[in-house]
């Protein structure tokens, strides 16, 4: 009988991430879906991703449950809400604020 990585469920993440309040910044690694993993499928290899980071401000929390975010796109993307449920949780951490953005430099005359 052969078994898979994916055939044995893994417990989900201790739920430090219970505590965050809204409005904190994190980093959460998430495993990914079967459909979102096939996606990243090079097809001249067949390896892909099974894990991907999302960075974001915390909206909710349900302990147990799931984690609501905003994530905290960067230059010309847009922000979006992105729930992750409890058991595609894989590593979180909280993470400082963004920096202030910098002032274009000025040409010295």
């Amino acid at each position: 009988m052969s078994t898979t990585m994916n055939s044995t469920p893994r417990p989900a993440l201790d739920p430090q991430w219970a505590t965050w309040p809204p409005g904190a910044r994190v980093v959460v690694r998430r495993r990914l879906t079967p459909d979102e993993a096939r996606a990243t499928q090079d097809p001249a290899t067949g390896e892909g991703q099974s894990v991907t980071d999302v960075i974001g401000i915390v909206l909710s929390v349900s302990p147990g449950v799931s984690l609501t975010l905003r994530t905290d796109a960067g230059g010309s993307h847009e922000s979006v809400e992105v729930t992750i449920p409890a058991e595609q949780l894989v590593a979180a951490k909280r993470i400082p604020p963004r920096p202030p953005r910098r002032l274009p430099r000025q040409p010295v005359d």
